[in-house]
């Protein structure tokens, strides 16, 4: 079962500068472990103590896993999957 993720430029440095990998797993858990057995070093960018960081946005097939099952949310062949930065600040 394939899934392709989209990785954010500063999660590249772990992908080899690739913009998307491929990765497997029914869950966004399984996904995330089995993208660090390929790159490692990745999934604790992602995942604290078995719960998406706080600073890091992913989505499945364009919708927010947050408002879904989170880092359970399950997958299928063919969905894509984004991983994002949270992005905060600005002036005033």
């Amino acid at each position: 079962m394939a899934i392709e993720v989209r990785i954010p430029t500063i999660l590249r440095t772990y992908t080899d500068g690739e913009k998307a990998v491929t990765g497997e797993g029914t869950t966004l858990a399984e996904l995330f472990a089995d993208l660090e057995k390929r790159h490692k070093g990745i999934e604790e960018r992602i995942v604290d103590n078995g719960q998406l960081r706080r600073f890091v946005n992913v989505y499945l097939n364009d919708e927010d896993v947050r408002f879904l099952d989170g880092i359970s949310t399950e997958l299928k062949d063919g969905d894509s999957v984004t991983i994002l930065p949270a992005v905060a600040g600005g002036s005033k």
